[in-house]
């Protein structure tokens, strides 16, 4: 088993949670997605932020353009390790 993760990057928080709860249904992964706000330095207005969902992908098994397309459905992005 390897240590892959993928980074879905999405403009808010809503879009962020959607996402994360749509990944089980449409590509089958069980373990819950962590959300994170990502903020840049300096910046406290939560308008400015980006939302990261994290997934763990042990075995490989997730197409990266396919999680890239996903994140697109939200104006959001795959973030290249």
């Amino acid at each position: 088993m390897s240590d892959v993760r993928h980074v879905l990057v999405l403009p808010d928080r809503d879009a962020a949670e959607e996402a994360a709860q749509e990944l089980a249904e449409r590509f089958g992964v069980r373990e819950e997605p962590q959300i994170v706000r990502d903020a840049l330095a300096g910046e406290d207005d939560a308008e400015d932020a980006q939302w990261l969902v994290l997934l763990r992908d042990e075995d490989e098994r997730l197409d990266a353009a396919a999680l890239d397309a996903f994140a697109g459905e939200w104006e959001g992005w795959r973030e290249e390790p």
